[in-house]
């Protein structure tokens, strides 16, 4: 694991010498190979052509993203004016949103549709950052849990009653990634899961739709309903598990070219990539991932100061809170909750979204300051 992390010795001089390589790299293969799987999906869907397009747009954004200097996210109204208008676009959503599949979650704007949620995800991060960049010391009061567990509240509840339960969670679990980094106690952290618990009752009995509810007992109970409620996550499982040692060849998976496969390139393009793929192509897509992951991580631990670390830190955990919910749902080991992959999944809004997080990331270790450019990167991850 060691080849890919390089030494940075010297303060950047060039336009495009603070990028991370073997970062980008990461993600674009990973891009790559989500088009790759599309590609080999009936001939009459446009997805693969869209996808390009959307994966140039994403590449320009993170480039352009690399540039600035990212101290104004440290001033107090910028933040303001960024959680302010998040919060009023999942708002107007209710409004004037477009309904697909069930949620009213997206602005169409006739070529392309936006939806909010993804950006709500990165303004979070930056919300969180700024909040904690000064408070991490005092993390011990309960008042700055409960005050930032508020903000994530509201973003969260916005997005649960399109209904968007899988990215509900995803924004969830980054408010609890950055408080866990920030530092909180373990006391505090017990009474979360009790509240959380209570929360959770309060969801089932009163909060969850029908159908969500339904998609939790088929997570209990698999195989009770497989050509109702059960029928999505019993094929995913089956064409994870027909891929087998080596896959069936691109071009060749059977429960997405057959339609067997719902939504196989946004919820479900992993169970279609691993049945082409097979064992193996897990392992590399699994094998790139944890660079990202690590390359995010490394960054974030030689940020310039506290916003630049927990901005890092709050990246990786979207990263990973999407994969892992991702993977769990297409295993059949968690809930159907319509998550997708990063930079592999069909869609526009969290494609650019992830790679202007990278993007952003790249800015920050551009302008750190040269002590902390040169520091060994090696030692964080020596024990790989």
């Amino acid at each position: 694991m060691l080849g890919f992390i390089k030494r940075a010795r010297e303060e950047p001089r060039g336009l495009f010498t603070n990028i991370d390589w073997y970062l980008l790299a990461s993600a674009v293969t990973i891009s790559l190979l989500g088009l790759v799987t599309m590609y080999s999906f009936p001939q009459e869907n446009a997805y693969f052509d869209k996808q390009i397009v959307w994966l140039g747009v994403s590449v320009l954004v993170f480039f352009a993203a690399s540039i600035p200097e990212y101290r104004f996210f440290r001033r107090t109204p910028v933040v303001v004016a960024l959680y302010t208008g998040i919060v009023f676009l999942l708002t107007l959503i209710f409004v004037v949103g477009t309904v697909a599949k069930g949620a009213q979650s997206r602005f169409n704007l006739g070529l392309f549709a936006i939806q909010p949620a993804d950006p709500a995800k990165l303004f979070l991060i930056i919300i969180l950052s700024k909040y904690f960049a000064r408070r991490h010391v005092e993390i011990a009061h309960i008042r700055h849990i409960l005050v930032s567990g508020a903000y994530a509240f509201v973003i969260s509840a916005l997005v649960f009653f399109q209904p968007d339960f899988g990215s509900a969670i995803i924004i969830a679990s980054i408010w609890l990634g950055m408080v866990l980094v920030a530092g909180i106690s373990w006391k505090h952290l017990a009474a979360l899961a009790v509240i959380g618990i209570v929360i959770g009752g309060g969801l089932w009995n009163y909060g969850l739709a029908p159908y969500q509810k339904q998609r939790v007992l088929t997570f209990l109970h698999p195989l009770a309903d497989i050509r109702g409620s059960g029928y999505n996550a019993y094929q995913s499982t089956v064409a994870i598990g027909s891929g087998e040692l080596m896959g069936k060849g691109i071009g060749y998976g059977t429960q997405s070219k057959l339609l067997y496969l719902p939504e196989y390139q946004t919820d479900f393009i992993f169970a279609a990539y691993a049945e082409e793929w097979g064992f193996f192509g897990v392992l590399i897509l699994f094998g790139l991932f944890s660079i990202i992951i690590i390359r995010v991580l490394v960054i974030a631990a030689h940020g310039a100061d506290n916003f630049d670390k927990l901005f890092g830190a709050g990246v990786a955990v979207m990263f990973l809170s999407h994969f892992l919910v991702h993977i769990g749902m297409n295993m059949g080991l968690l809930p159907v909750t319509g998550t997708t992959i990063p930079f592999m999944s069909y869609g526009g809004s969290h494609l650019v979204t992830e790679y202007l997080a990278l993007g952003i990331l790249m800015g920050m270790r551009r302008h750190a300051r040269p002590s902390l450019q040169a520091r060994d990167e090696t030692e964080l991850v020596g024990a790989v």
